[in-house]
């Protein structure tokens, strides 16, 4: 079974979030949703309070086979800013491993030089952030092993296209049917 590290930092996009977490596990994958502060209860940017599974550990973050950022500030700015994620980031990227990130949080891929050579998405006005991609209109973008959306309303399109990766296609369309998404 694959294994997801969503990481929730104050500030985030609730909605953009809970879809993509929602999506991996009904398709089986096991995510834990990370606090990078100071406590398991992370408020969103809409004052929507999250219970985070566990604080931050990269040791636990070692142990997955992807890593989701999602957007929103002034969660995004919190996630730039915590270089033990950044570590992880880049680990994950030379090794292969999948890294996803929608809304303002693919910057923080190009923070931490995890779009060199590759095309990304990312919110309207966050594409001088995408360091070293090409920076394409699209909802979902994946090249390689990054995975990067647009925003909120590509929040499901994000967590079918990460299932497909880490799971199946099949699984994938499984999930899609389910939930009656087009």
């Amino acid at each position: 079974m694959s294994k997801v590290y969503a990481c929730l930092a104050e500030g985030l996009e609730e909605v953009e979030c809970l879809a993509v977490v929602d999506i991996l596990r009904r398709g089986g994958v096991e995510v834990v949703l990370a606090s990078m502060g100071e406590e398991l209860w992370v408020t969103g940017s809409h004052k929507m309070v999250i219970r985070a599974d566990h604080m931050w550990s990269k040791e636990a973050c070692e142990e997955c086979d992807a890593i989701f950022l999602p957007g929103g500030m002034p969660g995004t700015a919190h996630l730039a800013e915590h270089e033990e994620l950044g570590e992880m980031l880049q680990k994950f990227y030379s090794e292969g491993k999948v890294l996803a990130a929608i809304c303002a949080a693919p910057s923080v891929l190009g923070k931490y030089h995890c779009l060199e050579g590759k095309r990304a998405t990312c919110y309207p006005g966050w594409e001088d952030k995408l360091l070293g991609a090409e920076h394409s209109k699209e909802g979902v973008v994946r090249d390689g092993n990054v995975i990067t959306g647009r925003g909120l309303g590509f929040a499901i399109d994000e967590g079918l296209e990460l299932l497909k990766v880490l799971v199946s296609e099949e699984v994938s369309a499984n999930v899609r049917e389910a939930i009656q998404h087009p």
